[in-house]
């Protein structure tokens, strides 16, 4: 069983969720105790804000959260769901019932959306510089295509293919 200390620094990973405390969101604002521990084996600490008063389970905000699986048989199930295995052969490989793994697949593609529709917005924002190294940049012609005739492409149809890339948050659109 851990020390006091050793999990005071473990706390520092953890804020308040209360969005009403004065520290909501502070990381290693040093507002958060270990009320107590909860779980099978105790393994899972409940946390207490000094701020606001307010308990919350470490797992509270991420795949974890109302799940009693353990933590390596949840990132098994999200490896296998990255790796494109299907509902079924997830729940197959992992030894978990159907149900679960669909569950943490719509928990992980919420969060995956949500962090997603972040980077965009952060994106959305004037930027101040751009690089335009890729104008630079040589790339080797495939296999099979000549050389065309007239020489160079046109910097400024690149100069757009950068700028799409740049509006789409360099991500290639569904098709």
């Amino acid at each position: 069983m851990p020390t006091p200390a050793m999990d005071g620094e473990a706390l520092a990973a953890f804020a308040c969720p209360n969005p009403d405390c004065d520290l909501f969101n502070c990381f290693n604002a040093g507002n958060l105790s270990i009320a107590e521990r909860m779980g099978k084996d105790k393994s899972i600490r409940r946390l207490y804000c000094n701020t606001c008063g307010q308990r919350f389970s470490e797992r509270q905000g991420s795949l974890l959260q109302y799940t009693k699986l353990p933590e390596d048989i949840v990132v098994r199930i999200i490896k296998c769901l990255g790796h494109g295995c299907s509902v079924e052969a997830t729940a197959d490989i992992c030894e978990v019932d159907a149900r679960t793994v669909s569950r943490l697949l719509e928990k992980a593609g919420l969060r995956a959306d949500n962090f997603h529709r972040q980077q965009l917005d952060r994106l959305a924002r004037p930027l101040e510089a751009v690089e335009l190294d890729e104008l630079h940049g040589r790339v080797c012609r495939p296999p099979g295509k000549k050389k065309k005739k007239g020489g160079r492409a046109n910097p400024l149809a690149i100069l757009g293919e950068v700028a799409s890339w740049v509006e789409t948050g360099f991500m290639r659109l569904w098709r």
